[in-house]
């Protein structure tokens, strides 16, 4: 899938306002890269991880009653990944330098996730006006009642319909 032009200029923007940030993708829910700025690091990969991690965050989110998912982060030797829900349907997953700060990482993050997901939604939204409505199935005609020949104790033909 093409990468929209306006998801890709809000990661740059990120990646300009938080410098300590050494990448930032988004994905569908479903773990396909939906844009990415990711320089050194396979997208593919990342977002197949991202979906992955969002179920058991999700599920985890879900079983201790905690509500909808809303970001995830996880520290490393060597830096930070955090996760944030972008839209119905997506979501930022950024990556980040050890020495970032987190409080302005999660400013920064919240804040394009919600462009980026207002930019998802608004492509989905397209993408569903443009199909072609489905034309109604075409109604039946009843069905004839099926006419079953039976013998009756005389010997002689007799007709009864049943209705099935």
């Amino acid at each position: 899938m093409a990468a929209e032009p306006d998801i890709l200029d809000e990661l740059r923007r990120l990646r300009a306002r938080v410098p300590q940030l050494t990448g930032a993708l988004v994905a569908g829910v479903d773990g396909l890269v939906l844009a990415h700025d990711t320089p050194g690091v396979e997208p593919e990969g990342v977002a197949a991880l991202t979906a992955a991690a969002l179920a058991v965050a999700v599920r985890l989110a879900d079983t201790t009653g905690q509500g909808d998912f809303r970001e995830l982060l996880v520290r490393g030797v060597y830096g930070y990944v955090a996760t944030y829900s972008a839209g119905h349907s997506a979501v930022l997953t950024v990556l980040a330098q050890d020495r970032v700060n987190v409080g302005r990482l999660h400013l920064e993050g919240r804040r394009a996730a919600v462009r980026v997901g207002e930019l998802v939604d608004a492509r989905e939204a397209r993408v569903r006006a443009a199909r072609p409505a489905l034309a109604p199935p075409r109604p039946q005609p009843p069905a004839k009642p099926l006419t079953v020949r039976t013998r009756s104790a005389r010997g002689t033909n007799a007709r009864t319909t049943t209705d099935s």
